[in-house]
């Protein structure tokens, strides 16, 4: 009995020096022995919408579907085998009409029937047909183009036709939850769905000024001048053109930049633009900056002789990096920067030649090439 009281002991003792020690090390040590911090919070993922039924309700009143045709010149095929019979058939040497037909989409923009779309849906179209969404069919006239961003106005007769809501574009941010809405295919009214893939796309080679949305979801042959619209119904860009069917990088142009146009057309029959009669490319690669950095700017690779920039002394082969007080990124964002202002405009350029910096004053002429009105 003596044996097992003092087994008892000797572990009690110990047991009391371990509670004395941890007792120590957590006044010690409170902030490696105090209580484990709480997990770090995050941000659930909103749950997918059921449907988006709303959106397209909201938004199909002003998407229209197009139906432009054109009379084509082309050759009659040969009637008959033997050219000796051939030369003797007038009908066969003459000339025959073609009706060629194209099919787009457009956006409503104003109560009193202007409709934007894409310039290459109505090109050389002798007659325009716009499909409503509640299914009527009226005539449009084309009020004015722009090839430069591939953009048209027509004007439907009437009044009190539902208009666009624009989207906050301040807002908008790659992963958002778009729709496209048109006629591709001539399926009018169609929709499909994706996500804004990315912004501020350029150098496709598809129009001279280009700063489009990239998007997934599908925007096929007819969805050009369809709206992109957010899961609210607001207009987000105007469908322009995919890189090919099937690959899902369609490309739309902002809503916003794309009723400046409208505006300038609206007004003018056409957009006039600033210029101060250079051409550009992106900056070269620096090697200063590393293998893989480009400089920022834009670097001039043509001149128009006597034009503003060549009287202010700018050179082929200079960097401009800033334009009228702001940085220029790269061609494409001095040739937005110059288009926003109107000729007569003096601005203040200022870049690089050969690594030394200059600055100039000029004043801005209308750039060439814009298509007037009808």
């Amino acid at each position: 009995m003596s044996k097992l009281v003092a087994a008892v002991l000797f572990i009690a003792k110990f047991a009391v020096a371990g509670l004395a020690m941890a007792f120590l090390l957590t006044r010690l040590f409170p902030d490696r022995f105090g209580p484990l911090p709480p997990p770090p919070s995050s941000t659930p993922v909103p749950a997918a919408a059921s449907s988006y039924a709303e959106a397209v309700n909201r938004a199909g009143p002003w998407v229209v579907s197009i139906s432009a045709e054109r009379l084509l010149n082309a050759t009659a095929a040969p009637l008959f085998g033997d050219p000796a019979v051939r030369r003797f058939s007038e009908a066969a040497n003459s000339p025959v009409r073609q009706l060629e037909r194209s099919l787009g989409s457009g956006v409503i923009f104003s109560a009193d029937g202007y409709v934007l779309t894409n310039f290459h849906v109505v090109a050389n179209a002798q007659r325009i047909r716009i499909g409503l969404w509640d299914e009527r069919v009226t005539e449009a006239t084309l009020v004015g183009g722009d090839l430069e961003t591939d953009l048209a106005v027509l004007k439907i007769d009437g009044d009190h036709f539902p208009t666009a809501t624009f989207a906050d574009a301040d807002k908008l941010a790659v992963g958002d939850v778009v729709l496209a809405i048109g006629n591709p295919y001539g399926y009018d009214r169609t929709v499909t769905m994706g996500i804004i893939s990315a912004t501020k796309r350029n150098n496709l080679g598809r129009t001279r000024f280009e700063d489009y949305l990239q998007t997934d979801a599908a925007v096929n042959s007819g969805n050009s001048g369809g709206a992109l619209v957010n899961t609210r119904g607001e207009l987000v860009g105007i469908n322009t053109g995919n890189l090919r069917d099937g690959l899902s990088i369609g490309f739309a142009i902002p809503a916003q930049s794309a009723k400046e146009v409208l505006d300038k057309i609206v007004k003018y029959g056409e957009v006039i633009r600033g210029w101060m009669g250079a051409e550009y490319a992106d900056a070269p690669y620096s090697p200063a900056e590393g293998s893989n950095a480009a400089q920022r700017g834009a670097q001039v690779a043509l001149l128009l002789t006597a034009g503003p920039a060549d009287l202010a002394g700018i050179k082929p082969g200079d960097i401009i990096t800033e334009f009228d007080g702001q940085p220029v990124l790269d061609g494409t964002d001095l040739r937005l920067h110059e288009a926003a202002l109107a000729p007569g405009t003096e601005v203040n350029v200022a870049g690089t030649r050969a690594g030394i910096p200059f600055s100039v004053p000029l004043k801005l002429i209308r750039r060439p090439g814009n298509l007037r009105s009808k």
